[in-house]
């Protein structure tokens, strides 16, 4: 690789206006998961939702199971999303879990329908997968759906529901199926595993994921602005400290 000269670089602080916010909830309601986690699920989204009130955040909510649906559109009024919410229903029939076909989806409705400008700043992009991580009968690929998101600048963060994870016998939790595409790594995302108690304090930690960011920019060079080749980007710190990445690289159309 070739050492690049940072341009620019700002933390976004706690004390600082934080950077406004477009979350897609892409919800699993097939038969996987219980009526006791859904009710769970339901009040820690709540309170998911208030937590992020002060950063001009906009939210939409999906469900998925044989079918990919959206409950709400784009909106920053609580009310709404409380309404949302309370509609969640589970696909007793529900054979079916297109969990990529269900992030394609929020990539697009981001794309087209979420402000592009928030009180004149670019909003961060997000999906927050809400699944056993067991996707069945899937149209589009993890590698197309890992393509659109970085394309669109969108992170996937998936929560992993206790219908799984409490099947696990060690301490470390193992793979699932979506984390083993690549989907969150490769978008800048984290995953984070429920338990059977309560959903609040993994919500609390989400919410602190997402809003925790920097300001990066570079000039990549005049070949690598016009190839149209993705180009691979790993930030190091002489420190030593780990630097986490939103996106792995960058692609520049002509």
């Amino acid at each position: 690789g070739v050492e690049q000269r940072i341009e620019f670089f700002q933390p976004i602080k706690k004390q600082n206006e934080g950077r406004p916010l477009s979350v897609v909830f892409a919800l699993d309601v097939s038969g996987s998961m219980t009526p006791e986690e859904l009710e769970k699920l339901r009040a820690a989204m709540q309170s998911f939702v208030a937590r992020l009130a002060d950063y001009n955040s906009y939210f939409a909510v999906m469900t998925f199971a044989m079918e990919v649906k959206t409950v709400q559109s784009f909106t920053n009024r609580p009310d709404k999303l409380e309404k949302s919410f309370t509609r969640l229903m589970r696909d007793q029939q529900g054979l079916s879990t297109h969990a990529y076909d269900a992030v394609d989806d929020a990539i697009r409705m981001l794309d087209k329908k979420s402000p592009k400008i928030i009180k004149g700043r670019f909003p961060k992009r997000s999906v927050i997968l809400i699944t056993d991580g067991f996707p069945v009968g899937d149209v589009v690929s993890p590698e197309t759906v890992i393509e659109r998101a970085n394309l669109n600048e969108t992170s996937v963060y998936t929560v992993i529901l206790p219908s799984y994870s409490r099947l696990l016998g060690g301490q470390k939790p193992l793979l699932t199926p979506l984390e083993a595409s690549g989907l969150i790594e490769k978008t800048g995302g984290k995953s984070f595993y429920a338990n059977q108690k309560s959903f609040e304090p993994l919500f609390a930690a989400l919410a602190e994921e997402i809003t925790a960011s920097y300001v990066l920019a570079f000039y990549p060079s005049r070949e690598n602005r016009t190839d149209e080749k993705f180009h691979t980007v790993r930030i190091e710190s002489r420190s030593g400290l780990v630097v986490k990445q939103n996106r792995p690289g960058y692609k520049l159309d002509r």
